[in-house]
């Protein structure tokens, strides 16, 4: 608690000077559309959405005018696979934690916010982990730092649910942080992953059927006890009535292809196969069954699952007919994302359109959110990002970063207000560490 009124008191004040409730034209600059190539001119923003592209806009009366001085503009990036924000990633006493979710720890202070800003991120998908087969819900955000948290989520979205194949889940209990022992959990194979899976949509299909036939009786006019309410099988009624996604934690081709069947058998789609490190061996599959995937740019061999990842992944998935995007799963990783799309134009050659698309309208197509983020076109959010150089090189840095046409990060201010918050974090440290101190009867103040 001390340390979020800490921060709260240092790093939650506005960029109050670039606040842009109104109209605000972004000039000189060569924007990246992604969608629609790229060309070298202005964007004007209104009320937080962008309304004109082109070389030629014109700055209505009273607009704040930003003159990016030639620097780049891209859409903000989306990371379809991120666990910051959030104090609780696992629920790991169970197999199936679905009555579970990541929107109820959210928390808007994480500091990992801010730092993803830094790096040009404007959206995230915020997943459960991955100790369970059926893991928990998750919420899609946007890094509106310094709102509060009904703020921060990105209203609209698709809900979701985080599944998870492999050596994660299939791991037992047995000794916890703490010392606390935990009983040894079902599943302990990845038969057994598979199991837990099919029971939890058989059981899901039995309460489904037993919602419709209440419903399609009281609608006759019978007067009848409602079924009793299950919040572990809810979501996944969901998942079969196509209302909420499931996004799959995954590595070894050989599983990727067990949770293609299974949901072909149940009746319901894969959303997006997450990590997914040997869809190139299984990308012809992966498209015939409509998934998408999120994807590592070049990890590899870092565990036994991933011994067979190749940095060829992305481009090989893209090249079958897939939507490919690139996830960090770190919070330090989210801010490099545009390095990490950069890879992809070195291993399999993409176009640098297409490498952007990786983290920008990919995975807002993955998320359903493309109508509104993930490419420059007028109608979608203002969500902007003004890079010092091509988004695709080394040496490029973020500038601003627009979220609904406001500025959340700007480089300059942020470079200048360091030392006074240094010098307020110093201060408010030793006021609290006095405050700790005992009185002069040896007792601490009431």
């Amino acid at each position: 608690m001390h340390r979020r009124k800490l921060l709260s008191g240092i790093l939650l004040a506005p960029f109050a000077a670039y606040a842009a409730d109104g109209t605000v034209v972004i000039r000189n600059a060569k924007i990246l559309t992604v969608t629609k190539g790229s060309l070298e001119g202005s964007i004007l923003i209104r009320d937080g959405k962008i309304v004109e592209v082109g070389p030629n806009v014109n700055a209505p009366a009273g607009a704040k005018v930003i003159d990016a001085g030639g620097q780049y503009v891209m859409p903000g990036i989306i990371d379809c696979h991120s666990h910051i924000a959030t104090d609780a990633v696992n629920e790991g006493a169970v197999s199936v934690s679905s009555m579970t979710g990541t929107g109820d720890t959210v928390n808007p202070e994480d500091i990992g916010i801010y730092r993803a800003l830094a790096g040009g991120v404007t959206t995230a998908n915020i997943l459960h982990g991955s100790a369970n087969a059926i893991g928990g819900k998750n919420v899609v955000i946007k890094m509106r730092w310094g709102k509060d948290t009904p703020e921060i989520v990105f209203d609209g979205a698709m809900p979701g649910i985080k599944f998870a194949l492999g050596e994660n889940p299939k791991r037992r209990g047995g000794a916890s942080e703490g010392g606390l022992n935990t009983r040894l959990r079902y599943p302990a194979t990845r038969m057994g992953v598979e199991d837990v899976i099919r029971e939890a949509f058989t059981d899901a299909k039995a309460y489904k059927a037993a919602l419709d036939d209440y419903n399609a009786r009281v609608a006759k006019g019978e007067r009848l006890i409602q079924p009793r309410r299950d919040l572990k099988l809810e979501p996944l009624v969901e998942v079969l009535e196509g209302k909420r996604f499931v996004h799959a934690h995954c590595y070894r081709a050989d599983e990727i292809l067990m949770l293609l069947r299974v949901a072909d058998e149940f009746g319901f789609k894969i959303r997006t196969l997450q990590h997914v490190l040997e869809g190139y061996k299984v990308a012809k599959e992966i498209k015939e069954h409509g998934a998408g995937a999120s994807t590592f740019s070049d990890w590899w061999s870092y565990k036994v699952e991933a011994f067979d990842a190749i940095p060829y992944n992305a481009a090989l998935m893209h090249k079958k007919g897939v939507l490919v995007s690139l996830n960090s799963d770190s919070g330090e990783l989210m801010r490099h994302l545009n390095q990490e799309a950069a890879k992809t134009v070195r291993y399999g050659g993409l176009t640098d359109d297409e490498a952007l698309a990786l983290i920008t309208i990919n995975p807002a197509k993955q998320l359903a959110i493309d109508n509104r983020v993930g490419s420059i076109e007028p109608g979608k959010d203002a969500d902007l990002v003004i890079y010092d150089k091509h988004p695709l090189s080394n040496y490029a840095k973020v500038q601003k970063v627009f979220i609904d046409g406001q500025v959340y990060f700007d480089r300059d201010t942020d470079m200048n207000e360091r030392a006074a918050k240094a010098e307020r974090k110093k201060a408010l440290a030793e006021k609290q560490k006095a405050a700790a101190r005992p009185a002069g009867n040896g007792r601490r103040p009431q």
